[in-house]
């Protein structure tokens, strides 16, 4: 049977086929629901981590023990389970061991562009990289064959595109695998010194002989379609390059994207005239085809920043240009916003009336940096907030001391919030930071988290305490406020700010956006009483707009927070 399937989907479908039991995961766009897809079979054990160093240590931890295992994760949450990862490859595995990073060319929802063929290469590990949905689906059982056979972490990079777009997936049933018995092996998993260097030859040895499988495997594929010029691609460039050439040219796919072969890419340069590497962000393909002499062009033609697409191919090969419908000349800009009802709005209304330098997170409420709030001074990585403004604060003193916070979501603090704020403390820092807890992860979709009382799969599980946590290690003015009240959240941020000690305000109201959570009735402005000061459209809520010179609030939109009633001078809004 064939389905039309997400990626993402298809990935889960694979793991699921393979025999996978344990699956352990940080939510990271575009990655977060092969975890979730993953979670509804009821044959394989899945979870989420507070982080992806955590989520990568229990998969292997599971491999261990010898059950196929799993764990997915974002470009830049591989930076984070970096560390277990580089050990694991010498380390090896006993059961199969596959690593989902999903990458994000044109930075759609990341902090950077990275592409994570670099950890394949440092780290000593295969790597896989389907092109459409049939090879997610593939090349997560063909991880585990490869991981089990050549005893490795394997990992499999997609992209947005891939991950998120839909083709046919043929689907077969699952084949249950026994686990494969643990023995002790200290020479083998203990990496002290001793045993490490002797684990390295075996890593050197491994590389050579996954060059010689990446010589055959049909993954590698050469379309010979007899033309004199080549293109050697992998992922989803080769589905632009196959939309925008179709066969016009020969193609080399990588769907092994490391280690890569030499004389495969020796034999296909031979049969061609002229050779195109596209491959979006870094030119990895191209490194190697020059290394090996292979005369080629590739990222002087298209670049190492941004997605390619089959437009960008056609009119850089071909000198094909698409007519272009241009926008109205006067249409406004519609740039990303906090929700109406968002209860973040009221903590960043507070930090920006009052000029306070903000060291901010990753999450949803990185967008109080946008107008007109502009309350965000820096936004680095997963819980850098809070580590940012101790070095901040050190440095600048008093200067900086009482007009400095940082900001940082209950999930964010819960993947690496936790050991900074355990530096604040430790270090005695006269910072104040600020938790946005709003019970849910909220900028990849809703998933659970530490702190929320429920796990992947929604059933009842232990809830921190954030309270309490602050309270043990070590920080002594910890408070909750109500973002919706704007004057209880102003005072407790100037309060907090004015004391010469480490400090935590958690600013604790739900997403608007959750279903369980039950609104107020919209409000409604009275013309008559407006007097066109603008004051509320200083929170920047998408539910409110100017109408004929007058504030106007959609009642589709409000959810009755009343923190714009709050800002009215005039009682226009009610």
């Amino acid at each position: 049977m064939k389905k039309l399937m997400l990626g993402n989907d298809a990935f889960a479908r694979g793991l699921y086929e393979a025999g996978c039991r344990f699956a352990s995961s940080y939510p990271g766009t575009p990655s977060t629901e092969i975890t979730e897809a993953l979670a509804q079979y009821d044959e394989v054990y899945a979870e989420w981590a507070p982080n992806e160093k955590v989520a990568v240590e229990s998969a292997l931890g599971a491999s261990f023990a010898g059950a196929r295992s799993f764990a997915a994760m974002k470009h830049v949450g591989l930076n984070v389970a970096a560390d277990p990862l580089y050990t694991a490859a010498y380390t090896g595995v006993n059961g199969g061991l596959v690593i989902a990073v999903a990458d994000d060319p044109g930075m759609h929802s990341s902090q950077n562009e990275q592409d994570s063929r670099h950890h394949a290469i440092a780290s000593k590990v295969p790597m896989l990289e389907p092109s459409d949905s049939q090879e997610c689906k593939d090349f997560a059982i063909l991880g585990y064959t490869l991981s089990e056979q050549f005893d490795t972490p394997v990992l499999v990079r997609t992209s947005t595109r891939v991950a998120h777009s839909q083709s046919a997936v043929e689907l077969l049933p699952r084949e249950e695998k026994d686990l494969v018995p643990y023995q002790k092996q200290p020479d083998k998993y203990v990496m002290m010194p001793a045993n490490a260097k002797g684990r390295h030859v075996v890593v050197e040895q491994r590389t050579e002989d996954l060059i010689a499988y990446a010589e055959t495997t049909p993954v590698n594929t050469i379309e010979d379609n007899g033309s004199n010029i080549g293109i050697i691609t992998c992922g989803a460039a080769y589905q632009y390059a196959k939309e925008a050439l179709s066969n016009t040219v020969n193609y080399f796919k990588l769907g092994m994207t490391n280690p890569l072969p030499r004389r495969k890419f020796l034999d296909f340069a031979a049969s061609c005239k002229t050779i195109y590497v596209i491959e979006e962000l870094d030119g990895i393909l191209e490194a190697h085809c020059k290394a090996l002499g292979i005369d080629c062009k590739g990222k002087e033609i298209f670049g190492c920043i941004g997605e390619l697409n089959q437009v960008i191919i056609a009119e850089k090969l071909l000198g094909k240009t698409n007519a272009v419908t241009p926008y109205p000349e006067q249409l406004p800009v519609r740039p990303p916003v906090m929700c109406a009802g968002c209860p973040h709005r009221g903590v960043f209304y507070v930090l920006s009336k009052h000029k306070i330098t903000v060291s901010g997170d990753i999450g949803c409420y990185t967008l109080g940096a946008a107008a007109p709030l502009q309350a965000m001074d820096w936004t680095i990585c997963m819980g850098s907030s809070i580590s940012c403004l101790h070095g901040f604060n050190h440095v600048l003193g008093k200067d900086a001391e009482h007009k400095s916070v940082a900001v940082i979501g209950d999930s964010t603090f819960m993947h690496s919030g936790l050991n900074s704020l355990v530096n604040v403390a430790y270090n005695a820092s006269n910072s104040t930071i600020i938790i946005l807890d709003n019970s849910i992860t909220g900028m990849t979709g809703h998933q659970q988290n530490p702190t929320t009382g429920k796990n992947l799969k929604g059933d009842p599980a232990a809830a921190v305490d954030l309270v309490a946590l602050c309270h043990a290690i070590g920080i002594e003015r910890v408070r909750v406020a109500d973002p919706y009240h704007l004057a209880e959240m102003e005072q407790a941020i100037l309060e907090e700010l004015a004391v010469d000690a480490p400090s935590v305000i958690i600013s604790r109201r739900p997403c608007a956006l959750l279903k369980y959570v039950k609104h107020n009735a919209p409000f409604h402005v009275d013309a008559d009483r407006c007097k066109r000061c603008k004051m509320c459209m200083k929170l920047g809520c998408p539910a409110i707009s100017m109408k004929d010179g007058k504030a106007c609030i959609d009642h589709t939109q409000c959810v009755g927070c009343g923190i714009c009633k709050e800002l009215c001078k005039f009682d226009a809004i009610s």
